[in-house]
């Protein structure tokens, strides 16, 4: 069986065009038809009317990059995947797909409530917590939304719970796992039906580009329709943007599993330590939780991103100024890490919590910076 850091270097192999180790930028939009008269065909004389998977035609269907992209998700997700031009455009494709009338969803990216709120204004969708009262309100075709760890306190939640509250009334569970990407997490173990990651995150890993990817379980006739959706709508990864999150996948696995280990290293010595610091008030990220379904869930290290809240607003917008090693800077997953008031840019966000992404850097230059910004206001 081929092994997961293989796969991100070899999946796409088959698709090679050309004697290139790198796979080259392509930027045409456009490409020529056989010259064959006898492979030409009228799509319209095609089955379903799908144009044929295999022959390349406009960039907007397909392009060389995006297509190698895709054969490593299928690989590494394990399930049918699609590639998007952000995280979002893949959470409205999800959206767009299964068309539920109710979706239960709690704390999340805002991103992914700001798109039900379209959803409910022009369409009537019905948007429901996670109380019990509202989960029993679901029927069948509608849709539970979790995000786990969920944006930005880097906790974890019970997936398999959620699967079986939303299989019992034949609903679907959809899983953002942007914030622990296998191999730290897989939601298709513990029931979900559909795994959305942005991309542009840990899989894009170096702050340049934007993408997103839906995996659907047992989903290839999905998979089709999802891309004759993505061909409508407008929202394929753009060529450029796939050369990169292709070149950047074939380290993936060396950046995550430093920069989940890494920030467990920070939030253990921050946690351990929090009495020292007069204005550090809670710090929350999954290793901290004690259920044991996170354990289970995050066999290979509990993701890179956690919070800490400090004693008032303006605290939380001094304090990234204080920081040497970190950016002051929205996003996360790339290799140099962040700090951000999250208030600026979620409007739902606590205005004393400050989210840390963890980079590649030496995990003791971070806890030593940090150490020395939240000593200055003592």
């Amino acid at each position: 069986m081929t092994r997961f850091s293989t796969k991100l270097v070899h999946s796409d192999d088959p698709l090679n065009r050309v004697p290139d180790v790198v796979s080259p930028i392509n930027v045409a939009t456009t490409f020529r038809y056989p010259t064959d008269p006898n492979e030409l065909h009228a799509v319209a004389d095609l089955p379903d009317g799908r144009y044929p998977e295999d022959q390349l035609i406009y960039s907007r269907l397909a392009h060389p990059n995006g297509e190698k992209v895709e054969a490593i998700f299928d690989s590494i997700l394990g399930q049918p995947s699609v590639i998007y031009s952000s995280g979002l455009a893949a959470f409205y494709a999800l959206i767009t797909k299964f068309n539920p009338k109710r979706v239960a969803i709690g704390p999340c990216y805002h991103g992914c409530k700001k798109i039900l709120d379209i959803h409910t204004r022009n369409f009537g969708l019905v948007q429901l917590s996670y109380s019990e009262e509202d989960l029993d309100k679901l029927q069948a075709g509608d849709l539970i939304h979790i995000e786990t760890p969920v944006n930005p306190l880097g906790t974890s939640k019970d997936i398999k719970w959620f699967a079986e509250k939303a299989h019992s009334k034949g609903a679907l569970l959809s899983v953002d796992s942007t914030f622990a990407p296998v191999p730290l997490q897989d939601p298709f173990l513990f029931g979900a039906d559909i795994v959305l990651h942005s991309a542009t995150k840990y899989f894009g890993g170096h702050s340049d580009l934007l993408a997103g990817v839906l995996a659907v379980k047992s989903g290839e006739e999905i998979k089709k329709d999802l891309i004759d959706d993505r061909m409508y709508l407008g929202t394929n990864i753009g060529n450029f943007e796939a050369y990169l999150l292709l070149r950047s996948l074939r380290s993936y696995d060396l950046r995550i599993l430093k920069q989940s280990s890494s920030a467990e290293k920070v939030v253990k010595f921050l946690d351990s330590n929090k009495d020292r610091f007069k204005v550090l008030q809670k710090i929350t990220h999954s290793s901290l939780q004690q259920e044991p379904f996170v354990k289970e869930q995050l066999p290979n290290g509990f993701g890179a991103v956690f919070s800490i809240f400090v004693d008032s607003k303006e605290t939380a917008k001094y304090l990234p100024s204080k920081l040497k090693y970190f950016h002051h800077a929205t996003s996360l997953g790339g290799v140099e890490s962040l700090i951000e008031w999250r208030a600026v840019t979620d409007p739902y966000a606590d205005k004393s919590l400050l989210r840390v992404s963890i980079g590649t850097e030496d995990p003791q230059d971070l806890i030593e910076d940090l150490e020395q910004a939240l000593l200055s206001f003592n």
